[in-house]
């Protein structure tokens, strides 16, 4: 199967076109969660949350056939259409087509110099037609020519002052109640969970603890290159204009090998660009769990699978079908979409 980056894969949905969730962390907890409080209070009574609780029960009851040591419990979460939102296009594109706005008095050629004249000028029709290579290129020019404390600074500063076209919020708030629960049930049965994105690792940094109780250490993400520059005894490690890593499809199991060294005994995602990770994740010798978001809710968030071109989700459907994966229906297994909704 053909491997597409985050950033090959904005060619295709051009066409189309801070949070306050709990301070959690990874650390073990001892005890699992008591039956008598509602872990995933914002989750609908049903197959979709009681197979979820069905499983934790079960893979940490020590008495159980099933059960799996605390140390192999790996879960992994996909991020973009997962654990926030991904429409009207990947929220990391916003961030580079900002990033090329906010250079372009340094750069007075790219006024007539494509494909960065179509992002001043907001012409997404002719920035989709330059494909592959001029989006590569577009990325490269805004990710890269920093140190990496300095693309940390301008990720967080981007954040804090840019709001989603739709929702006017910043983007870090279009995070999901639900999987934020989800989170930290696992948590609370001693999983350790991981963030897999096919976006890039230097821009989830940043603000993904504040976000899900993920630490930094536990993103697996796509990468640019970098180099060690000493700087005249000030060490610094330079971002250059190249990929480093594909962190999508087949690059998420290779991902999950390189950085983590075991195989997920749970895995959620939201698209075909998941799918092997939930592959991989079936065939783990432990009892697993594949867990799929289908987006469904047009009216509080968006409804979207196969004929997307951001977030798509066909082969995954049909193999979460075939397999027996369990697949959430946003519009009618979630309470809430957003945690602003419950204040």
């Amino acid at each position: 199967m053909k491997k597409y980056s985050f950033f090959i894969i904005l060619t295709t949905f051009l066409v189309s076109t801070s949070c306050q969730s709990p301070d959690t962390t990874d650390s073990s907890i001892s005890s699992t969660v008591s039956t008598d409080f509602d872990a995933l209070s914002s989750w609908n009574e049903g197959p979709t949350k009681q197979a979820i609780i069905d499983y934790v029960e079960d893979v940490s009851n020590p008495e159980s056939a099933n059960f799996i040591p605390i140390e192999d419990r790996i879960a992994t979460f996909d991020n973009d259409g997962n654990l926030w939102s991904e429409q009207p296009a990947y929220f990391q594109l916003f961030f580079a087509m900002d990033r090329v706005k906010a250079l372009a008095s340094d750069h007075p050629e790219w006024k007539t110099t494509q494909p960065f004249q179509s992002v001043l000028e907001n012409d997404m029709k002719t920035l989709s037609s330059f494909g592959e290579h001029g989006l590569l290129e577009l990325v490269m020019a805004s990710h890269s020519g920093m140190s990496t404390e300095e693309f940390e600074q301008i990720v967080t500063d981007w954040l804090a002052n840019s709001k989603h076209p739709r929702f006017d919020r910043p983007f870090n708030e279009l995070i999901y109640q639900p999987m934020l629960e989800l989170l930290d049930y696992l948590r609370a049965n001693e999983f350790k969970t991981f963030i897999v994105s096919g976006g890039g690792i230097e821009f989830m940094r940043p603000w993904v603890y504040k976000a899900y109780g993920i630490p930094s250490d536990q993103v697996i993400g796509s990468s640019i290159a970098t180099e060690f520059d000493y700087n005249n005894g000030n060490p610094i490690i330079k971002r250059l204009p190249k990929i480093d890593f594909i962190d999508d499809k087949e690059g998420k199991p290779i991902g999950i090998h390189k950085f983590i060294g075991k195989k997920p005994v749970f895995a959620s995602g939201n698209s075909d660009g998941d799918l092997q990770m939930l592959q991989w994740t079936d065939s783990n010798k432990y009892k697993s769990f594949q867990l799929y978001l289908h987006h469904t809710d047009a009216d509080r968030e968006w409804a979207y699978d196969k004929d997307s071109s951001v977030g798509r989700l066909d082969k995954g459907l049909e193999e979460a079908s075939s397999k027996g994966w369990t697949v959430i229906d946003m519009k009618n297994d979630w309470k809430v979409i957003y945690p602003f909704e419950l204040k």
